[in-house]
């Protein structure tokens, strides 16, 4: 096991074009962290400079006492879990285990300890004698990670591992890949578009944006206090609902004294849809923000819905989450309210919290 440091590392491709704009980032001895973001943020290109898969234009990487820079993949102690899993399809699934550790000259002894500790561990035993062509996604995914698991290296980096598989799958292996990080507490840095995923598997959890890191934090730091306009709208679905403040306030939002006007003009105000709940018929409660909205659509997701509405006067639309199935029609005229507590203030210009 080993710590990755990254100080003020950039790519910068031929014509000039600046992918990752100096990242400087530490990933403790046997922390999860997750790298997530929109595509073409740098977080695929970050994951390959650490692995040595892509040169870097400048600063450094270490892993573990070592500075990296220069040293090839196979020399930097790590695994990869790639994408499109990656596996030799003329071999079995054992020869694919075996591969890596033949090439390092490792004995015979050893080689079968590895493998077959690997399969027991991630229950793929009944397939060591299949090629990938004879196996499920789910399965060869596990055998992609069981050849990384094999070399016993000081980090693993994952690269989007999940996304080529169904729904139900993806729920089961993100928490296989949690279980054994947890079990085996080797280093790792995951990369996803998959904010579910960020949320669930991370322990620290580095939001990326155009290049730059724009916020890390534990995932329910960066969902409950988001540095930026961003990250607001990146994490969390439905996003969290944001509110244009002009010097004439935000027409059909009734705020206590003082609340917008304290909060300045060029600000956006927002608030997540399960801070928000539907109000009409009830009668304000003392020092709550009461909105007057027209009903555009209703999603229903099975335990709760997601109304949505809009404020008059081409205000924005906002989500209020309500439990259970929702009934109510679009074109309803009815009231939302939300508790002051729960307000996020950014600037306008900036887009950083205030």
């Amino acid at each position: 096991m080993a710590k990755i440091e990254l100080k003020d590392v950039r790519k910068v491709y031929h014509g000039g074009v600046e992918a990752v704009k100096g990242v400087s980032l530490s990933v403790e001895d046997g922390a999860f962290v997750v790298l997530v973001g929109p595509s073409g943020c740098g977080k695929s290109t970050l994951l390959r400079m650490v692995a040595g898969l892509e040169s870097i234009s400048s600063g450094t990487i270490a892993i573990g006492d070592r500075v990296v820079n220069e040293l090839e993949p196979a020399e930097r102690d790590i695994a990869m879990v790639f994408q499109n899993y990656a596996l030799y399809p003329h071999m079995t699934v054992r020869k694919n285990l075996e591969y890596g550790l033949k090439n390092r000259k490792m004995a015979s002894g050893e080689i079968a300890r590895r493998v077959d500790e690997a399969a027991k561990m991630l229950e793929i035993g009944a397939l060591l004698d299949r090629r990938p062509g004879q196996l499920s996604g789910g399965q060869r995914q596990r055998v992609a990670m069981g050849r990384a698991l094999v070399r016993e290296p000081a980090a693993f980096l994952f690269d989007e591992p999940l996304s080529n598989l169904d729904a139900k799958l993806r729920v089961q292996m993100r928490a296989e890949i949690r279980r054994l990080q947890r079990r085996l507490k080797t280093t790792s840095l995951y990369v996803t578009h998959d904010q579910l995923e960020a949320m669930t598997l991370a322990d620290t959890l580095v939001v990326l944006n155009a290049g730059r890191i724009e916020q890390a934090g534990s995932p329910m730091e960066v969902y409950e206090r988001p540095a930026s306009l961003f990250v607001a709208t990146f994490i969390g679905s439905p996003a969290m609902n944001l509110l244009p403040l002009g010097a004439g306030g935000i027409a059909g939002l009734t705020a206590p004294d003082g609340l917008l006007s304290g909060a300045g003009p060029a600000k956006t105000l927002g608030i997540r849809p399960e801070h928000m709940r539907l109000a009409d018929g009830e009668a304000p409660r003392p020092g709550e923000m009461r909105f007057d909205l027209t009903v555009t659509g209703v999603e229903v997701v099975g335990a709760e819905s997601f109304v949505y509405g809009t404020l008059p006067e081409g205000g924005p639309e906002v989500a209020v989450r309500v439990a259970g199935y929702s009934h109510v029609e679009p074109g309803t005229r009815l009231a939302a309210a939300a508790d002051p507590a729960y307000l996020h203030r950014f600037d306008r210009e900036t887009g950083r919290r205030i």
